[in-house]
Parts: C-alpha cells; sequence; structure tokens
C-alpha cells in the first residue's frame, strides 16, 4: 500500500510539473511574447525548476505546444458535445449558443489567446496541429447541420461550407475579444454581433437551400 501511495504522490506531481509548464507558456504569451520566442529556459525560470527537468515531461518546446494546443481544444470540444446533447429549445438557440460560447472563451481567455496567437506564429507544426482542431469542429458541425437543418438537398460539400461560415464568425469573434480588445467594457456588444453574424449566415443557407 505505500509503494502504491508513493507512485500516486508521483503522477500527482508530474501531473503539477506539467501543467506549471504549461501555464508559463500561457503567462509568457500574455506578455506579448510570441511562443517561437519563448526559450526553454525562460520557461523552466517561469516554473522554478532546472531546464534538465523539463526533459521529464517534453523532449523539446514544440511537443509541449502541441500538447497545450490539444489541451486547448478538448475542454471546447467537450462544451461542444454537452450543448448538442442537451440542445436549447425556442427561437433563442442562437442567442444562447452565442452567450455559452463568449461565456466559455472568457473562462478559457489565456488558452485561446495562445491558440489565435500561435496560428499566426512561425512554428508550422503548431499551426498545422490548430488547422487540424478547426477542420474537425468544422467536421462535426456539418454533421450536427445536417441532422438539424431541411438539407437533404445538400451535398457534403456545401454543408462543409456553412459549418467553415459558422465557426469562422465565432472565431472572428474571439480575435476581437483576446486580441483587438475592442468589446472588452462591452460584452453585451460582442454577444450582439455574433447572434446577428449566425442569424445572417442561416438566412443565407435557407434561400441557398429554396434556389438549390
Amino acid at each position: 500500500m505505500r509503494i502504491q501511495k508513493k507512485h500516486r504522490r508521483k503522477d500527482n506531481k508530474t501531473i503539477d510539473t506539467r501543467q506549471a509548464l504549461f501555464d508559463a507558456v500561457l503567462e509568457l504569451m500574455n506578455r506579448d511574447k510570441s511562443f517561437e520566442a519563448i526559450s526553454l529556459r525562460e520557461v523552466t525560470r517561469e516554473v522554478g525548476i532546472n531546464p534538465s527537468a523539463f526533459y521529464r515531461h517534453f523532449p523539446d518546446m514544440n511537443t509541449l505546444g502541441l500538447e497545450l494546443v490539444s489541451l486547448s481544444f478538448k475542454t471546447l470540444r467537450q462544451l461542444l458535445k454537452d450543448v448538442r446533447a442537451n440542445p436549447v429549445q425556442g427561437s433563442d438557440v442562437i442567442r444562447k449558443s452565442v452567450e455559452t460560447f463568449v461565456t466559455y472563451v472568457l473562462a478559457h481567455s489565456r488558452h485561446y489567446h495562445f491558440v489565435i496567437r500561435a496560428r499566426l506564429g512561425g512554428v508550422a507544426t503548431i499551426r498545422a496541429a490548430i488547422d487540424s482542431e478547426l477542420r474537425l469542429l468544422v467536421s462535426e458541425l456539418s454533421t450536427d447541420l445536417a441532422r438539424q437543418l431541411n438539407t437533404d438537398t445538400w451535398s457534403t460539400d456545401e454543408l462543409k461550407m456553412l459549418a467553415e461560415l459558422m465557426i469562422g464568425s465565432m472565431t472572428r469573434i474571439v480575435e476581437q475579444l483576446l486580441i483587438d480588445n475592442r468589446y472588452d467594457q462591452n460584452i453585451v456588444e460582442l454577444i450582439d454581433l455574433g447572434e446577428k453574424q449566425l442569424r445572417l449566415i442561416l438566412l443565407g443557407a435557407a434561400q441557398w437551400r429554396t434556389h438549390s
């Protein structure tokens, strides 16, 4: 039993250190540093560990960045899964969806600040990982749209295009929220804009079905 407890304490310490390394990168990027400009020594100094200890958790900074991408999207995917499992009924579904999304982004702002900046940065493998995660979101949303909308005459590519427009709209909202700081004092205005954009996209989708 003592051995099991010892292993458990060791596992917990490993998890804590990994999380501290993630947090250090997010904090450094929050100080307006790009991911590619952050050195391993800066990260370990932020955490307060020896640089050699870094390699017990990650082989290099790029691997840490890739895992941080996965972690950032994991919670978003769970949120969207929960929304699909408990859909909002009535005409306010778009409003409620945007409110949920904005609230979520604010609660995980450092993760999405990292995603936005890393997507525009110079590390090709991390940009590719972010694009892959976004493509997966598009695929999942297009599947949902096929079930929820009257899209019998729509092709797979058309459903994907609609999903890309919707996710692209919300991605720009996140950029305005976290990078441009345009809505720092008025989150309601941000939600209003997101709702209008999605309604306009869906209105266009309805007309597309009418004329197809």
